[in-house]
C-alpha cells in the first residue's frame, strides 16, 4: 500500500525503497527500545543510587558524540566478529552488520537519549504523593506503576516516541558506519540522498527525498505537540472528575 501511494509522486524504485526502509527502521527502533527507555527513565526519575550521574551521562552520551563514533563502536561491539555480535551470531544466528537490523540498532541508540529524557521529565512532573497513597492502601509496586505512574506519564512517553522517531528518520553517520550504504537493505533517506548527491544529474531525486524528509519530520513534531497537549488535557479532566 505504501509503495502504491509513493508511486503517485513518480518516485523511482530506489527512492521508494529508501522512504519505505526509513519508516520501517524508525518504527522498529522505537518499538524495540521503548520498554528499556521507560525503565531507564523511571530509574533516573524515581531512584537515588551510587553512580546515578554516571549512568545518566552514559545514557545521554549519544547526544554529544559524533554519530560516526557511535557507528564505529556498534561495529566493534555488534558486528559479526564483535565481542558481543559473535556470540549473538553463534547462539541465535543474529547478524546486525550490513543489514536492516543493524540500521534499527543504530537508529535506536542515537534516538534513545531523546526518548528517555522526555519520559523522565514527564515522570518527574508527577506528584509522588499519588503513588505513596496507593502504596499505603496496599497496592503492589507493579500495580502502582501500571495504574498511576504510567498513565500519568503517557504524554511524555508519546512525545518521546515521536521525537525519537523523527530523530531516527534523520540518522546518517552511525548507520553508514555500522551497516554501510546498501540499496534496498540499509539505504535510508539520508543515505540515499548522499548517494544521489554524488551522482551527476540526480539533483531532482535529491530534492524529492529532501522534501519528503522535511515533511515527515515536520509532521512528527506537530504530532508530538498535539498528542502531548491532548493527553495532558484528558488527564487534567480526569483529575478534576476524581
Amino acid at each position: 500500500m505504501l509503495t502504491q501511494f509513493l508511486s503517485l509522486f513518480n518516485l523511482s524504485p530506489l527512492e521508494t525503497d529508501a522512504i519505505r526502509l526509513s519508516l520501517s527502521v524508525s518504527f522498529s527502533a522505537m518499538l524495540w527500545s521503548l520498554p528499556l527507555a521507560i525503565f531507564v527513565a523511571w530509574l533516573l526519575a524515581r531512584k537515588n543510587f551510587y553512580g546515578k550521574s554516571l549512568v545518566s551521562g552514559v545514557i545521554h552520551l549519544p547526544l554529544v558524540l559524533p554519530p560516526v563514533v557511535i557507528g564505529y563502536v556498534l561495529l566493534v561491539a555488534m558486528g559479526r566478529n564483535g565481542f558481543i555480535g559473535r556470540y549473538l551470531y553463534q547462539w541465535f544466528g543474529l547478524s546486525f552488520g550490513f543489514s536492516w537490523k543493524g540500521a534499527v540498532v543504530a537508529s535506536a541508540v542515537v534516538a534513545f537519549p531523546l526518548v528517555v529524557r522526555a519520559i523522565r521529565l514527564s515522570l518527574e512532573s508527577i506528584d509522588v504523593r499519588f503513588e505513596q497513597a496507593a502504596q499505603t492502601l496496599g497496592a503492589s509496586p507493579w500495580r502502582v506503576f501500571f495504574t498511576i505512574t504510567f498513565p500519568l506519564s503517557l504524554p511524555g512517553v508519546l512525545a518521546g516516541l515521536i521525537l525519537g522517531f523523527a530523530r531516527s528518520l534523520g540518522e546518517f553517520g552511525a548507520t553508514i558506519t555500522f551497516v554501510s550504504n546498501i540499496a534496498g537493505e540499509t539505504q535510508t533517506i539520508p543515505l540515499a540522498m548522499y548517494s544521489f548527491i554524488q551522482t551527476p544529474g540526480a539533483e531532482v531525486q535529491t530534492a524529492r527525498l529532501c522534501l519528503f524528509a522535511i515533511i515527515l519530520s515536520f509532521i512528527s513534531l506537530l504530532a508530538s505537540e498535539w498528542l502531548a497537549k491532548r493527553m495532558q488535557k484528558q488527564l487534567g479532566q480526569s483529575n478534576v472528575a476524581n
